[in-house]
Parts: C-alpha cells; sequence; structure tokens
C-alpha cells in the first residue's frame, strides 16, 4: 500500500513540472528584450523628419562609417537632394557623429547635397554666423581646434583682414580631416554687413 501511494505521488510530481514547463503567451510577452531608454534616435528627412527637427530644434546624423545614406535618413534611393531645414525663429543643435569624433554646431540652416543618383549624400551643409569681425574670427579658430582646418592658412587671413575689417574678403580653407571627415570652412566676410558667414561643408572620408 505504501508503495502504491509513493507511485501516485512520483506521478503527481512529474505531470505538475511538465505542466509548469509549457510555455504560455504571457510567458513569453514577459520575456521578450524592450528598448533601451538610452538607445540613440538620429535625424530623418522626411516630412515628418523635417518637421521633428524643426520643432525639436536638433538634429543628429550618423557618419560613423565615413558617409551618410540616403535610406538612413528616410529618402529613397536616387533621391538628388533632401529638403532644406531652415530654422526662422532661432538655431537648432547639430550634431554628426564621424568615425573618430563629433563634429557639432548652432545653426539655422541645414542642407544634404546628394546630386547624383547613387544611395549616399556627396555632403552636409551649414552655416555659422557672426555679428563682428572679432566673432568671426573666433569660429575660425575654433574649426582649426577641433576638426585640424589648417592653421597656417587660417592665421593668414585673419591677419590681412584685420588691419581693414571694414571690407570684404572672401576666402575658402583647406578641410580638416581630425574628425575622420572632411570639414571645410568657407568664409564670406563683408565688413559693410552686419552679420558675417561661415559656409562649412562636410565631406565623406
Amino acid at each position: 500500500m505504501k508503495g502504491l501511494v509513493a507511485t501516485f505521488l512520483l506521478a503527481s510530481l512529474v505531470l505538475t513540472g511538465c505542466a509548469a514547463a509549457v510555455p504560455d503567451g504571457s510567458a513569453t510577452a514577459s520575456t521578450a528584450p524592450t528598448p533601451l531608454s538610452g538607445a540613440k534616435t538620429f535625424s530623418r528627412l522626411d516630412a515628418a523628419g523635417i518637421e521633428q527637427i524643426k520643432k525639436s530644434r536638433t538634429a543628429l546624423f550618423d557618419m560613423t562609417t565615413g558617409g551618410l545614406t540616403k535610406r538612413g535618413v528616410g529618402l529613397e534611393n536616387g533621391t538628388s537632394q533632401a529638403p532644406d531645414v531652415l530654422i526662422s525663429d532661432g538655431l537648432m543643435e547639430l550634431k554628426i557623429e564621424a568615425p573618430t569624433g563629433l563634429i557639432s554646431a548652432k545653426t539655422d540652416r541645414l542642407r544634404l547635397n546628394g546630386m547624383n543618383n547613387r544611395s549616399d549624400f556627396r555632403e552636409i551643409t551649414y552655416f555659422l554666423k557672426a555679428e563682428s569681425f572679432e566673432n568671426f574670427t573666433a569660429l575660425i579658430r575654433d574649426g582649426v581646434d577641433r576638426y585640424g582646418i589648417p592653421s597656417d592658412s587660417a592665421e593668414r587671413w585673419i591677419e590681412s583682414m584685420s588691419s581693414r575689417p571694414e571690407e570684404k574678403g572672401d576666402f575658402s580653407l583647406a578641410p580638416g580631416t581630425s574628425t575622420g571627415l572632411q570639414v571645410s570652412y568657407d568664409l564670406r566676410y563683408d565688413g559693410s554687413k552686419d552679420v558675417q558667414v561661415i559656409i562649412v561643408h562636410v565631406h565623406p572620408a
């Protein structure tokens, strides 16, 4: 009799264990991976993405591989050019993650140029502005320090214009490559105007 009871209890435990091992829908759902809260969201340049950039006043692009694909920003391959992103009442914070560093700026205008039928963009262009010669030269030296723009030609231009800041002096500086991308500054200086502009071109490596 005792042997029969033991056999019955053992069978019950085996069956109970089997039942517990059978997965149900709730168990599957509870073990599904969830997105990391700190995951980065890179900007898109379709209509919805541009509106989001304007709303958040931030734009983040991933060029850690040395380039930027059109599909990576929500556009179809073969798209010739993305629409400009223009902030009419302030500035946006632009960040471009490069292979060996970060390119960042506060700008009111962003443009991606892909005048080709390839899958990638040829360049990212944005604009820096200054309201004085001193601020303009500070922007140039910042580019030298951060992106490896050759300092010799930059300082020669600054020295040349410092004695005649009321005049006009356009100049293109050679690109810096310390971030793994080519960052070049086109200087558009005109002392007769209140605002001076540097056009920054970011090219793939």
